[in-house]
């Protein structure tokens, strides 16, 4: 806490964030070889880390001070699992040991359940972002136990869909789903009743209550994450250098990638959390702040992956789908982006302008990957993220002011 009295992120969720630059890392690794599948396998991997990390740091955000240590731990060490289990997804380390499909199975159920747990325990209801606290969308990862090959991937995307269908349709009814946990507590109360004129001791039941969420410190742990994000692209291009002859190709690929991951980091410190200008007037709920937030550090993390790639061959043009998943995670990033600023009204000029020619461009590069050098696909790409840094809106009118944002200034008060 600050002298007046803000709240930033604990030391225990600094700590639990650890395991997710871990995660995001392993989940790089699979696109440096893109296939269709393995981006499919992307997507899916990446938002059952990302859901778990999202449930746990809502929790922490509406429990501040009485966060449980152990929930977050739990939490950690199946994080941990699944971040060791990811590149073995769909793969057969042998045929005595098979996948490790069900160790990342079986530690995404735990962490999910522990989290509703906990969140339960508290008394809230997660009206924000109700899959946090219960949802169909577990029930198919539980069936994929017993089911194999592209059945089993199937179910785990139905699994997503559920979860954010849920999500999104029940947040924007929050009487409504308050009500419905309310009926289900009282329910539990009249069974507990019960227990207890049968001889039983009593257990406490609180009465479930609207989780109230801080929307300045959700937003810092939002941004925070787009750091571990930006962070896995300078490790990518570090990585990928060493070992390597270091000749002017190679510098020119490395200058622009990190130029690259400095022009999205400064895009998120001067804009917020959604890069669109003038969010903080109005700001984001939560069921559409927080799967933009999962689109766009999607695309920072495959984009980054791209970045390693061409750090390792920065004179070989990009093959295989390579140029792709570099260009189609930055298109992701600006296009999640450009929808949040139609959502929140922006400026038609930095709507047409910036925001649809930034989602564009990425594609335009990824198709001529195939036929340049490495580090001129990356320098193209910085050149597109620069277009977007020197937007300065106006004072007056549609357009809002130009004050630096922090990403705390995304969700509503």
């Amino acid at each position: 806490m600050t002298e007046a009295g803000e709240r930033h992120a604990s030391w225990l969720e600094l700590f639990f964030d650890l395991v997710v630059v871990v995660a995001v890392a392993q989940l790089a690794h699979r696109l440096q070889h893109p296939t269709w599948t393995n981006v499919v396998l992307f997507v899916v991997l990446y938002y059952a880390v990302w859901s778990v990390w999202t449930s746990l740091t809502l929790y922490s955000n509406v429990r501040a001070g009485k966060t449980r240590v152990p929930s977050m731990l739990v939490g950690m060490f199946g994080i941990a699992v699944m971040a060791a289990a990811a590149p073995d997804v769909a793969h057969e380390i042998d045929k005595a040991a098979g996948t490790h499909d069900g160790w990342f199975i079986a530690a995404y159920i735990v962490c999910r359940i522990s989290a509703s747990r906990s969140i339960q325990h508290a008394g809230t209801v997660m009206t924000a972002w109700p899959a946090a606290q219960l949802g169909a969308g577990l029930f198919p990862w539980v069936a994929s136990i017993w089911a194999d090959g592209s059945t089993r991937y199937g179910l785990w995307a139905l699994g997503i869909l559920l979860d954010v269908v849920f999500s999104v349709v029940n947040s924007r009814r929050p009487e409504r789903f308050l009500a419905e946990m309310r009926g289900q507590a009282h329910r539990l109360a009249e069974r507990e009743e019960r227990r207890v004129r049968a001889g039983r001791p009593a257990r406490p039941l609180p009465r479930p209550a609207a989780a109230v969420l801080d929307p300045a410190h959700l937003g810092e742990r939002l941004g925070l994450f787009v750091i571990i994000v930006l962070g896995e692209g300078v490790m990518q291009v570090v990585v990928s250098a060493s070992g390597h002859s270091w000749g002017p190709e190679l510098a020119v690929a490395a200058a622009a990638g990190f130029g690259l991951i400095v022009a999205l980091w400064w895009l998120t410190f001067q804009y917020g959390l959604t890069t669109v200008p003038g969010a903080a007037e109005r700001g984001l709920p939560p069921y559409v702040a927080l799967p933009a937030h999962f689109a766009m550090t999607a695309g920072v993390t495959a984009t980054a992956a791209g970045l390693g790639v061409v750090a390792a061959q920065p004179a070989q043009s990009l093959h295989h789908g390579a140029g792709w998943v570099l260009g189609g995670g930055l298109a992701l990033y600006f296009a999640a982006s450009a929808v949040l600023g139609v959502a929140l009204r922006a400026g038609w000029r930095w709507i047409w302008g910036w925001a649809v020619p930034t989602a564009l461009a990425p594609l335009g590069v990824a198709a001529l990957s195939g036929l340049v050098p490495g580090y001129v696909s990356v320098t193209l790409l910085l050149a597109v993220a620069l277009w977007r840094l020197v937007y300065r809106p106006g004072r007056t009118g549609s357009e809002h002011s130009d004050q630096v944002r922090s990403a705390g200034d995304v969700l509503p008060a």
